[in-house]
């Protein structure tokens, strides 16, 4: 199904890309209608203020969660057409992104593997709390060689957002990406391949 496809490839696409921006409405550039943006009443600046929010009451340092999206691509000596086509995208895509990535790793001296997970839970009831509902049960598998992948999946007035939790070998971290469902739903197929592509 073409709906679940597109919150697949925005949840993988948006985790790469953030950028510092704030506000709530306008601000957004190039040729996106002015719907691209939240109504004033729950807009970027209320979703990020939920997470932040979440996050603090969970006992974690605040001033983590960030607002935007840009594109991962390094600054090349000569752009290419894509990246001038993903370029576009940036100003249309910014306003509707909010994220919070932990920053443990799993040889972190002192860190209980499972904690930073447990920490996760504690954000998503805070987030529960605020008015965000699950939209399906949340599923944890485990993974090849050892460790464990986690997802959830919460919306709130036109808000999505994905939960992840990877813990392996290498890696024990947490990422909440929000992303605002009208305006990522208004990419055309060229343009979600261009995000997908990056």
């Amino acid at each position: 199904m073409r709906t679940t496809a597109v919150r697949v490839r925005r949840a993988a696409a948006a985790a790469a890309w953030v950028v510092l921006i704030s506000g709530c409405g306008g601000g957004v550039g190039g040729s996106a209608p002015t719907a691209a943006v939240s109504s004033a009443s729950f807009c970027q600046k209320a979703v990020h203020a939920d997470l932040d929010a979440a996050i603090k009451a969970a006992g974690l340092p605040g001033g983590r969660t960030e607002t935007g999206f840009k594109g991962s691509r390094p600054t090349r000596p000569v752009a290419t057409d894509k990246d001038r086509k993903l370029a576009t995208l940036v100003p249309r895509l910014t306003p509707c992104v909010a994220s919070w990535t932990s920053n443990a790793t799993w040889s972190s001296a002192g860190t209980d593997p499972a904690k930073l997970r447990r920490q996760l839970d504690t954000v998503l009831s805070g987030l529960a709390a605020r008015g965000w509902k699950e939209t399906r049960p949340s599923e944890e598998a485990p993974l090849r060689g050892g460790g464990t992948y986690f997802m959830a999946t919460y919306k709130k007035q036109g808000w999505i957002l994905n939960a992840r939790h990877s813990r392996m070998q290498s890696l024990n971290q947490s990422n909440v990406m929000i992303t605002e469902e009208a305006c990522f739903g208004r990419l055309t197929d060229e343009e979600l391949a261009l995000v997908d592509d990056d």
